[in-house]
């Protein structure tokens, strides 16, 4: 028996990895949390599988039950994580209990939703000479805290910020925000990425406030920070300059192209 954590991804069911399909629909036993994913994601398993059950009522100790007693029937299961598992999924203590327990377990990446977010805005988060480092974070909140991580000292590195899990504390993240990136700097909100009722909105950090409250965004909502949201002043990438030599795309050229052998 073993517990697969999936990452199903942002909310779309198509961006669930083929793996995490493939897993989900041999597993007898679904677990996932209604209020962060939707049951679309489910569709292909909902005559399939033998319990599924939506655990967004339930605290870890319950979920962990469930999993258990699972185990016991030599079971698989399946535990859907949104996004990608890695990225705030609280699967740590789960896995912690599992070890406990002595119960075989397996995470399957999936689509975070500041991938979804970035596509969904059509933009490249890291560009040429304008930022080539993203910080994945959230709003300090009931989670505690080390002093290095606030959000003013992740600032001073005028990184692209990935701002999880602060939308309704927006105006004080603009705040801590403006002394590093300036009233200028372009923010786009996105809400629900992938889902049927997706939404955004663009701006700078000191209209978007405003902007946001007016669509009235409070929960599940990914702030994305940054120049490289509104930048054409870049440098095309080294990676496919013509100057730029590597093992397959080496500085002289052969007069006849590669061509493969057969048998």
């Amino acid at each position: 028996m073993t517990v697969y954590f999936i990452g199903a991804g942002p909310g779309d069911p198509e961006l669930m990895t083929l793996k995490g399909h493939r897993i989900l629909q041999q597993c007898p036993v679904v677990l996932y949390a209604g209020s962060l994913i939707p049951r679309e994601v489910l569709e292909t398993v909902e005559d399939s599988a033998e319990k599924i059950i939506d655990t967004a009522s339930t605290d870890l100790e319950e979920i962990t039950a469930h999993i258990v007693q699972a185990h016991k029937e030599g079971k698989d299961v399946a535990r859907l994580q949104c996004g990608d598992p890695a990225l705030y999924g609280a699967i740590g203590e789960q896995i912690r209990r599992l070890e406990d327990a002595g119960i075989d377990y397996e995470v399957i990446p999936g689509v975070s939703a500041v991938a979804a977010s970035a596509a969904y805005l059509g933009k490249e988060l890291t560009l040429s000479g304008v930022s080539q480092t993203v910080i994945m974070t959230r709003y300090e909140g009931k989670t505690p805290f080390p002093e290095r991580e606030r959000l003013p000292e992740l600032a001073r590195s005028g990184a692209t910020l990935a701002i999880h899990l602060g939308v309704t504390r927006i105006h004080k993240i603009v705040e801590e925000l403006i002394p590093h990136y300036g009233e200028d700097c372009p923010i786009a909100v996105c809400y629900r990425t992938s889902w049927p009722d997706q939404d955004k909105v663009t701006g700078t950090l000191k209209d978007i406030v405003a902007k946001v409250r007016e669509k009235g965004f409070t929960r599940t909502s990914l702030i994305l920070v940054g120049p490289v949201l509104d930048c054409d002043d870049f440098a095309d990438s080294y990676l496919y300059h013509k100057d730029q030599a590597h093992v397959y795309r080496p500085r002289v050229k052969p007069e006849q192209p590669r061509t493969v052998k057969r048998d």
